[in-house]
């Protein structure tokens, strides 16, 4: 009995801390980031002190978090 009592307590802990640890983490974008000849986003990836868009014409975009700039571009082959 003692043991299953443990083993529950143990259960929730972990998924309390789970839960405080990845609702901390809030990803900050700028409000509005303009992707260069109307290319559209499909998926965008926070890094550090940058931020990439992956766009729908195979390109990644990568922007700097604190300017906004375009850092570099990378050419995907389809």
């Amino acid at each position: 009995m003692l043991l299953t009592a443990v083993m529950i307590g143990g259960v929730l802990v972990t998924f309390a801390l789970i839960v405080i640890r990845l609702s901390d983490r809030t990803p900050t974008l700028p409000d509005q980031v303009e992707l260069p000849n109307g290319a559209k986003a499909q998926a965008v990836t926070i890094g550090s002190n940058w931020y990439a868009v992956v766009t729908d014409d195979n390109r990644i975009l990568i922007f700097d978090k604190t300017t906004g700039r375009q850092r570099q571009e990378i050419t995907v082959e389809p």
